[in-house]
Parts: structure tokens; C-alpha cells; sequence
């Protein structure tokens, strides 16, 4: 039987919890004062799914990180800032849910009609509720190829988040009307992570940028030797 390896915490991990949980005291230092500008609900679920959305994306960014990079720890962030990102987004529905409707399951259910952007909310955080259940270990080796399948999700999570985001400040990206500037921006940005991620734009970004000094030994060799060079004559280190 095999030991486990002790968790270390890095220098990268502490930076990327704090900068996760830090929103997190922030909001709470300005509900408790009352700084959450005239309509607090309404700031606190914004600043929650703002915050939900923006470390859903940092997660997705890290494959494409490590694409660029070669830079192997980035990857250990994708777990973590993804559960974040279920945290904040949990929040969020729990202060639309608990908080401005108080339960009322009628008032919530009457409002579903009219309002599109629950829907699109609301098939976010299923999904984002099955990824964070099924990031254990234990589940993950019992799932095997269907674990991969399930977590692909994530970006038609991050999809529709952002197409709650549209809808909630009332924007139209057809007619460029409303406050679209940060949905937009988000899309565009999630857009190019997935891009990075295809195969054929992968390999095209790899074979273009130099070989990080941090690469293991054999993806070095193995690069140049796709790129039609010795593998002893290395690229410049970046």
C-alpha cells in the first residue's frame, strides 16, 4: 500500500487561496458595516457572482497557462479555484434564494416566468454543483472516462453564466445595448481558453514559443523534435 504524499503548501497555493478568500472577508467586512451601497441584497449577490465567475474563469485558465508556460504547478490551481468558484456561486444563490426572497417558494416560482436569467443561473449551478461533488478523489477513480465527460461541462457552465450575466444587467450583445461591457469581455476571454484548448491551436502555440528552462526534460525533447530540430539544440529559455 502505497503512503500518501503529504500536502505542501506553496508559495503559489497560499497566493491563490488568499486572493479567493479575501473577497469573501471583504464582503462580510461591508455587510457588517453597512457599506453595501443603498440596495445591499442586490450589491451582495452581484459582488458574489461577480466573484464566482471571475475564479471559474481563473481555473479554466490555468490549462491554457501551462500550454504557454510548460509551468507544471499552475495546474494544482484548476481544483482549488474551481471550488471557489462553486463557494461564491452558492453564496450567490443562496442570498437570491434565502436572502431576497426568504424562501418564498411562490413569490420564486411566479418570477420564473418572467425573469430568463434564473433559468440560465439556475442550469449554471447544477452543473457547477455536480463538478464540485465529483472533485473527490474516491468518486473520480470510480467514475473513470465518464468523470472526464462530466467535467467538459464546465464550460457550457461558464457559458451560460455569462449569459446570465447578459441578461441580469439587461444587455442585448445582438443589438451592443445595455451594460454588456464585462459580459462581453468575460465571453471573449472563456472564448480563448477554449480555442487554446483545441488540439490543432495547442500544438500551433507550443511550436511557436520557446521551451521554458522548467519543461520537463522529456516534453523539450519531444517539442523539438516536432519542430524538426536536434533534440540537443535547445531554444532560448524564457
Amino acid at each position: 500500500m502505497n503512503a500518501r504524499k503529504p500536502f505542501r503548501m506553496t508559495r503559489l497555493h497560499l497566493a491563490a487561496h488568499l486572493a479567493a478568500l479575501v473577497p469573501l472577508a471583504w464582503l462580510a467586512v461591508d455587510a457588517l458595516t453597512g457599506s453595501l451601497t443603498a440596495n445591499p441584497i442586490q450589491a451582495a449577490t452581484q459582488r458574489a457572482g461577480l466573484y464566482a465567475l471571475s475564479l471559474l474563469t481563473a481555473s479554466l485558465a490555468c490549462t491554457p497557462i501551462h500550454i504557454v508556460t510548460h509551468y507544471g504547478p499552475i495546474l494544482k490551481l484548476r481544483k482549488p479555484l474551481g471550488l471557489y468558484a462553486f463557494m461564491y456561486a452558492a453564496l450567490h444563490v443562496f442570498i437570491v434564494v434565502g436572502v431576497d426572497y426568504a424562501f418564498v417558494w411562490e413569490f420564486l416560482l411566479e418570477d420564473l416566468g418572467e425573469k430568463r436569467y434564473i433559468f440560465a443561473g439556475l442550469g449554471a449551478f447544477i452543473i457547477l454543483s455536480a463538478l464540485a461533488a465529483t472533485s473527490f478523489k474516491k468518486i473520480k477513480r470510480r467514475m473513470g472516462k465518464r468523470w472526464k465527460q462530466l467535467h467538459k461541462l464546465v464550460y457550457l457552465a461558464a457559458g451560460l453564466v455569462v449569459l446570465h450575466f447578459t441578461w441580469v444587467v439587461k444587455g442585448s450583445v445582438e443589438r451592443l445595448a445595455g451594460d454588456i461591457l464585462q459580459p462581453v469581455l468575460f465571453g471573449t476571454g472563456l472564448a480563448v481558453l477554449l480555442a487554446m484548448r483545441v488540439p490543432r491551436i495547442k500544438n500551433a502555440i507550443r511550436q511557436r514559443l520557446p521551451v521554458p528552462r522548467w519543461a520537463p526534460p522529456g516534453q523539450r525533447a519531444a517539442q523539438l523534435k516536432n519542430r524538426g530540430g536536434p533534440a540537443g539544440s535547445l531554444p532560448p529559455d524564457l
